[in-house]
């Protein structure tokens, strides 16, 4: 069976923020390449947007998690936007969407943060 493959497209926010645009599927085949890509960057923020996602994996799942705690360890923030139905519903069944801060669009996700940065 063929993976279908993900790209990431890498751009500087308006706020310095960086922002990582997901498209394809995250999953087993494509979580090192992600776990590379966002372990690379060296902002204090960073915004996966995943509005280009259509759906995760448990391997995908839990390397979102790991960047997860790798962020909060290293004291980054992280925020997701853009997330998708298929992949909100999988956050609600591991009862995992309370630990992700998530923004509907990468408009909200850029001003939310810049709002809680200078509050």
């Amino acid at each position: 069976m063929l993976s279908e493959p993900m790209t990431i497209e890498r751009f500087e926010g308006a706020n310095r923020e960086r922002v990582l645009r997901l498209t394809g599927p995250l999953t087993a085949a494509t979580a090192q390449p992600f776990q590379n890509a966002v372990r690379s960057e060296n902002a204090g923020t960073i915004i996966l947007d995943l509005s280009l996602v259509p759906y995760m994996d448990s391997v995908g799942l839990g390397s979102l998690v790991g960047i997860y705690v790798s962020s909060q360890k290293s004291g980054k923030r992280m925020a997701l936007s853009g997330v998708t139905p298929r992949v909100r519903q999988l956050f609600e069944i591991t009862k995992l969407e309370p630990f992700f801060l998530a923004f509907p669009t990468l408009k909200d996700a850029v001003e939310g943060l810049t709002n809680a940065g200078s509050a």
